[in-house]
């Protein structure tokens, strides 16, 4: 693809002003409108396209446009390079440990003491293996304290909505903090435990109202907000911490 010429523009969508990327290239004969991880919105048009066709395009997929824009702000970031070795940091329920890995015999077993997130590791592994098992043993550790504390905080939250859950899940997407079902069930990152509980409550509240709608319209922000009014703030932090929590 010959890459002519960059330019940008913006449309005013309701409320929502749609600044987006114009791409001209030579061979492109269609305009096409996508959302762009780290770029935003990118419309890729031929190059006699006019700027008014191209933003009259833009408004008539603003609702597309801005389901696609919220969702991509709600997801977790790409995932990180961790090398489990003694000195990282890891994060639970937004408290910060020092990892220590102690080479004993025995299973791989994960324990808090203190300020130190310690990892227990067979003394006859190669060095590739010793990461491999404390990569494994931490994050089973992770999931299995989601699997104690999420359940009981996402009950808490949908009965104040009226709902009441299925049952609550841990899984471990790399695209989302979380998801529900129309059975009344939820998915939730094992990964968002490292989290401070108020942001926890935050992804739980989310998808407990997902139960109520399924976008991301007014009454659905309405619904949030009602059980959870500072929840802009929560989502802002999360957005901000959210690279140290995902490796």
């Amino acid at each position: 693809m010959i890459l002519l010429q960059a330019e940008s523009s913006s449309v005013q969508f309701g409320h929502t002003v749609l600044a987006y990327k114009i791409r001209r290239t030579a061979r492109s004969k269609t305009v096409s409108v996508a959302v762009v991880p780290k770029q935003g919105l990118v419309v890729t048009a031929p190059k006699r396209a006019t700027r008014e066709r191209l933003d009259a395009i833009v408004r008539q997929k603003g609702p597309w446009i801005v389901r696609r824009l919220k969702r991509q702000s709600d997801l977790p970031p790409p995932l990180s390079q961790r090398e489990f070795v003694s000195g990282e940091t890891y994060l639970y329920l937004g408290r910060q440990y020092r990892l220590k890995t102690n080479e004993v015999g025995g299973e791989p077993f994960v324990r808090l003491r203190g300020r130190h997130l310690e990892v227990d590791l067979a003394r006859s592994s190669s060095p590739r293996r010793r990461t491999s098992e404390a990569r494994r043993a931490v994050t089973d550790w992770y999931k299995e304290k989601a699997a104690l504390y999420l359940p009981h905080r996402a009950e808490s939250w949908a009965r104040k909505l009226g709902l009441k859950l299925s049952q609550v899940l841990v899984s471990e997407p790399q695209k989302r903090w979380g998801s529900a079902s129309k059975d009344g069930s939820l998915r939730i990152n094992w990964r968002v435990v490292q989290a401070p509980a108020t942001l926890v409550d935050y992804v739980l509240v989310h998808e407990v109202a997902h139960l109520l709608h399924e976008d991301h319209g007014r009454e659905f922000w309405a619904t949030v907000g009602r059980v959870m009014p500072d929840y802009e703030a929560r989502k802002a932090r999360l957005r901000e911490l959210g690279p140290r929590l995902v490796w």
